[in-house]
C-alpha cells in the first residue's frame, strides 16, 4: 500500500495540456495521484508533484531529485531526458548514463521507482524524424529498470494515445484523455485496481478530407510550431518562470478535475 508519492520530470508529470478551472495543469500524476489516495484511509496519503516544464535530464536531477530523497516516499514516478533527446546533437546512450546515475541515487532512498519511456512519435510532425533516437533511449530506459528493479510505465506500446484526441492542440502533450489513459495505465503497471481500461477504443471518426487536414495543420504551424521554434533560436525554456506545483491535497485534484469535467 502506497502511503507516499512523489512526481519528477518535465512538462509531461507537470500536466501540461491538462489545464484545471484556475489555468494550472492537472495531468496524469496528480489523476494517478488519486487512485493511489482512494486505496488508503482518509487522509492517509502525501503527495507532492515537482515536475517543471521544459526541464532537461541535469535540470531535474539538480532541483527535484534532492527534494525526492529528503521526502523519501514509497514511490517516484522518474520521467526525464526527454526534451534531451529531441535537442539537436544530443546522444541517447549519452543521456542513458546520466539517467542511471540518477536512478541509483533514488533507488537507494526510495521504496519504488516507477520509470517511463518516450511516446511513439511517428504521427508526430515534428517529431517523428526523432523515432529511431526515442527508440534507443528507451530501450536503455527498459534495461536499466531491469538492472534496479523499477517498474516501467511503458508509453510507446499504449497505442490508443497515438489516436489525436489523446493530444492537446499544439501535438506535444497530452489532453485531458490522453492524460487520463496515462494515469490508468500507471495503476496497472503497479496492480492498482482502475475504474477504466486506457485500451479501450475511442468512438469512431468521420473521414478527414484533404482541405481540412492542410488548414489544421497551416493553423498548428502558425500557432504553435513557429513560437516552439523561436524559443529554441533564442535559449528560452517554457518552464524559465515556473514554479512547481508542489504538495497536493488529492481532494483538491478531484474537485479540481470535477470542476472541468
Amino acid at each position: 500500500m502506497i502511503g507516499s508519492y512523489v512526481a519528477l520530470g518535465d512538462s509531461f508529470s507537470e500536466g501540461v495540456g491538462d489545464p484545471g478551472p484556475d489555468g494550472a495543469f492537472v495531468g496524469w500524476a496528480d489523476r494517478f495521484a488519486v487512485l493511489l489516495s482512494d486505496r488508503r484511509p482518509e487522509g492517509d496519503f502525501e503527495y507532492s508533484n515537482l515536475a517543471v516544464r521544459g526541464k532537461l535530464l541535469d535540470q531535474i536531477v539538480a532541483d527535484q531529485v534532492p527534494q525526492a530523497l529528503e521526502l523519501a516516499p514509497d514511490l517516484v514516478s522518474f520521467c526525464a531526458g526527454g526534451n534531451d533527446i529531441i535537442r539537436p546533437g544530443t546522444d541517447p546512450d549519452e543521456v542513458a548514463e546520466r539517467f542511471e546515475r540518477a536512478v541509483v541515487r533514488l533507488t537507494e532512498a526510495v521504496g519504488t521507482v516507477m520509470v517511463t519511456t518516450g511516446f511513439d512519435t511517428r504521427d508526430v510532425p515534428v517529431l517523428k524524424h526523432m523515432r529511431g533516437k526515442i527508440a534507443t533511449y528507451n530501450g536503455h530506459v527498459r534495461a536499466i529498470a531491469d538492472r534496479y528493479g523499477c517498474p516501467v510505465l511503458d508509453l510507446w506500446s499504449l497505442k490508443t494515445v497515438q489516436d489525436r484526441r489523446a493530444w492537446d492542440d499544439d501535438r506535444l502533450h497530452l489532453s485531458p484523455e490522453g492524460h487520463t489513459r496515462v494515469a490508468l495505465r500507471a495503476g496497472q503497471v503497479l496492480g492498482v485496481e482502475v475504474p477504466a481500461d486506457p485500451d479501450q477504443p475511442w468512438p469512431a471518426l468521420p473521414p478527414r478530407g484533404t482541405l481540412e487536414v492542410s488548414r489544421d495543420d497551416v493553423h498548428w504551424a502558425r500557432e504553435y510550431l513557429v513560437p516552439w521554434i523561436g524559443r529554441r533560436l533564442r535559449g528560452e525554456s517554457s518552464g524559465d518562470h515556473v514554479t512547481a506545483k508542489g504538495a497536493l491535497s488529492p481532494d483538491d485534484i478531484k474537485m479540481r478535475i470535477a470542476a472541468v469535467a
